[in-house]
């Protein structure tokens, strides 16, 4: 048996294979994928083989693409059997809304390749005859996906890594995991152990059993899930052509053809269920090919649906029943990336479209692992974006509203019940009781929007309801004076007499020497890409302060806590729940503090970009003075348990000065006016400070530090894109993200972000476009739901941009 290998792959699915194909490709041929069965046995031999290209995500866009590609020439690369039937798929649109999005969609396939059409009910019949369309507004057509048998290709992918030079051992169970003090990893076997640099989770189904096995846990839920094939259908006897996939809210359901038959897979819309439940979902060790007993009293409306979709299937006798496990996540994103707190232990798995994401995802995760970055953005795939709130009845309940709504459209702003009230500050019911609605972010409940009258938010890619209530939150900000809480910020201390130059080593800009000093930080990779951000604050010498992205809590734990050399005196500590945060903005915000502290607030006296150690009405606070909506303010930092003291003695104070409450939705107007760009969209793993125009906080004269020289060397090369602030002519929606920058039919750019901003009547947001359209004045056009809408790239904020209104 091999007791040496650079990775060991725990798991022979559809997931494993696809990245010990890609490890070898890249040229870690001295990978071992170790499965407990049979190659497939687990989740990937009773699946369907779905390949969707039709998907609304950039980054899974790109996941799906690529095995849409792959698997046609899968069978002539290794000479393993594939069967991929490229007869493309058509979904249904049942709702104006859903009409929308498919122009949506359309256009994200511009961006990442594939063809996607918005066709009428005629063309609909025209490319499947025999469907009853009744209730149908349109259909999303792809043209270049299709299915594939799912042992075929799981096998042809293990066969190419074989070719390649990568191991696979199959019959053998792991049965342990360890680390040893050399940071190596010991899988242990039933047949022996395996020393290897790194360990990937890919055990589907398992995987929660293998995480546990090294001390950690992750967030799926394997629920069921069954399809059905009829017998033959005479109608397709008789023709040549093979129907398109149907993908239909109506039954929510899928159903095409299989060979001659008919396959119908349905996604229960109520009482869907989980597998093993008698032992707690944990599937025995010893289960290989497993299926349930389908509960047909359950999924009789829905097939029943679908024979009034398809009536030349109603007299049809049922062949075959599949029933088997399918893992889901709480987002219905895969785990893809490292599990936090371990080093050289990686996840793939939780893919809950494992057929159409499995190449895919070995192909971006093995860059990641082998490179150290990937093409893609992974800061929604990353494991880490949970905490470990997020295992257990969280993913439960998630997994089985997800599963339940797999053909209902989640539009912008709706917010869905299951799990919430998960990470909730002393604020939570005050608030509440103001109106306050609530949106999540990392389990964390954060203030969206007040209501004043009760109304609830009527969701979708338009201005809707709440338009005005927005406008009118960011006009108290502007012109008053704002109170928000955003506890959900990640807290950080770093201290130790190290501190210092271990920050300065890990970071890109030049860390605070002052006392009180505060400056925006990036962690870039080895490669220059850039890995998060930070604000960091010197509250003394030796002493650091640091606050990241609610979603980065985990992930930058990671780059910090791993980050410190053996022989550094360095101790990183996560306080993210020790510490509740206020932010208190606008033009009368030293006047609604001045009368709750005896510090001095003047600017002489307090700064702009500075923190001081003050109190507040009492309550001991750290206040920073900074501002995310670009007005005078403060961030105040203040014991966890004090929190709704400290906010009913500012509010109280406030009143004299019209103080309101507002959300997220405000920020997001409010920063966009500020042009201030946010990590996870303008920021992100696929480039570097020089393409995100953020050079002014990449202080390469301070000596040597993890990316400098790589980002040297892309500024000296040169970049293929750059980020622009650009104005949008929209009336009544406005960039979202993900859509295409055109110009004369070509796509020259996407955008990653955008909102309007209510206090200047602009529609805003951020794109990556082509150097040559880069400068102040050029003009593209950016796909809205379908339509194009001219965008013009701006030279500066349209609020602010001197900075004046926050050095007040």
């Amino acid at each position: 048996m091999q007791n040496q290998a650079r990775v060991v792959v725990v798991g022979g699915g559809i997931m494993g294979a696809g990245l010990l194909y890609h490890l070898a490709q890249e040229g870690w041929t001295d990978s071992l994928l170790i499965e407990k069965g049979e190659l497939t046995s687990g989740s990937t031999w009773h699946a369907a083989g779905q390949c969707p290209s039709f998907i609304a995500d950039y980054n899974m866009a790109k996941i799906h693409d690529y095995g849409n590609r792959l698997y046609p020439k899968l069978e002539e690369i290794t000479g393993q059997y594939v069967s991929w039937h490229g007869c493309g798929g058509i979904r249904f649109a049942m709702k104006p809304a859903e009409v929308e999005w498919f122009h949506h969609v359309a256009s994200v396939g511009k961006l990442v390749g594939f063809h996607c059409e918005v066709i009428d009910v005629a063309k609909i019949r025209q490319l499947n005859p025999f469907v009853n369309t009744d209730g149908v507004l349109a259909g999303a057509w792809t043209t270049e996906d299709g299915h594939v048998d799912p042992a075929g290709g799981c096998n042809a992918l293990a066969k190419g890594a074989r070719a390649m030079g990568a191991g696979i051992m199959v019959r053998n169970r792991v049965v342990d995991i360890k680390q040893r003090q050399s940071g190596d990893w010991e899988v242990v076997t039933e047949q022996g152990n395996v020393i290897c640099e790194m360990v990937v989770n890919a055990a589907g189904c398992y995987a929660r059993q293998v995480s546990q096995m090294v001390g950690t846990d992750i967030p799926i839920t394997n629920m069921k899930h069954t399809y059905i094939v009829t017998d033959t259908v005479p109608e397709f006897q008789e023709r040549e052509d093979e129907m398109p996939v149907m993908r239909d809210p109506y039954p929510s359901a899928y159903y095409r053809q299989e060979q001659k038959s008919a396959l119908i897979g349905i996604y229960e819309t109520i009482e869907s269920k989980e597998c093993w439940t008698h032992r707690g979902g944990w599937p025995e060790w010893d289960s290989e090919n497993e299926l349930f007993d389908a509960d047909f009293d359950d999924l009789a409306p829905f097939i029943e649906r679908t024979m009034e979709r398809m009536p030349i299937w109603s007299d049809l006798g049922i062949k075959r029943v599949v029933c088997g496990a399918i893992p889901h996540t709480p987002d219905a994103n895969p785990l893809l990336g490292p599990a936090a707190g371990l080093r050289n232990f990686w996840h793939c798995n939780g893919a809950s479209i494992g057929i159409a994401a499995g190449a895919g995802c070995g192909k971006y995760l093995a860059q990641w692992m082998v490179h150290g970055d990937a093409e893609i953005n992974m800061a929604g795939l990353d494991p880490r974006r949970f905490g470990k709130y997020a295992p257990g009845d969280y993913t439960k309940a998630k997994s089985h509203q997800d599963y339940e709504h797999m053909y209902a459209l989640h539009l912008p702003g709706e917010e869905r019940p299951a799990s919430r009230n998960t990470r909730v500050t002393p604020l939570f019911d005050r608030l509440a009781e103001q109106g306050c609605k609530y949106t999540e972010a990392n389990g964390w409940e954060r203030p969206k929007f007040f209501s004043p009258d009760g109304r609830e938010e009527e969701p979708g890619f338009r201005h809707n309801n709440v338009f005005e209530v927005v406008a009118e939150e960011c006009r108290a900000v502007r012109e008053r004076v704002g109170i928000l809480d955003l506890s959900s910020f990640a807290k950080y201390e770093v201290s130790g007499s190290d501190a210092e130059t271990y920050l300065n080593r890990i970071i890109a800009n030049r860390v605070p020497r002052k006392d009180g000093g505060i400056a925006l930080a990036h962690y870039l990779s080895p490669n220059g890409r850039i890995a998060g951000e930070s604000t960091i604050t010197r509250l003394s010498d030796g002493h650091y302060y640091l606050l990241s992205g609610a979603a980065a809590e985990d992930r930058d734990f990671d780059l910090l806590e791993q980050g410190v050399g053996e022989m550094e005196d360095v101790k990183v500590s996560n306080v993210t729940e020790d510490w509740g945060v206020l932010v208190l903005s606008g033009p009368r915000s030293r006047d609604v503090l001045s009368g709750l502290t005896d510090s001095d607030l003047t600017n002489a006296g307090f700064r702009w970009l500075t923190c001081q150690q003050i109190d507040v009405a009492a309550v001991p606070v750290r206040a920073l003075r900074v501002s995310y909506v670009g007005e005078l303010g403060w961030e105040l930092h203040c014991p966890m348990a004090r929190l709704l003291e400290l906010y009913d003695a500012v509010w109280a104070a406030g009143e004299a000065q019209g103080i309101a409450n507002f959300g997220v939705y405000a920020v997001d107007s409010l920063r966009m006016e500020k042009a201030y760009k946010g990590w996870g969209a303008e920021m992100t793993n696929e480039i570097t400070l020089v393409e995100a125009d953020m050079e002014r906080f990449f202080a390469e004269g301070k000596g040597d530090f993890t990316g400098r020289d790589a980002t040297i060397e892309v500024r000296a090369k040169g970049v293929t894109t750059r980020l622009v602030y650009v104005e949008v002519e929209a009336a009544h929606s406005d960039v979202h993200g993900g859509e295409p920058a055109v110009v004369d039919g070509r796509a020259v750019g996407v955008t990653t972000s955008g909102a309007y901003g209510h206090y200047t009547g602009k529609s805003l947001g951020f794109v990556y476009v082509e150097p040559e359209y880069a400068n102040p004045g050029s003009q593209f056009d950016i796909d809205l739901l379908g339509e194009p809408h001219r965008a013009t790239v701006l030279a500066e904020p349209v609020w602010d941009p001197a900075n004046e209104r926050l050095r007040a």
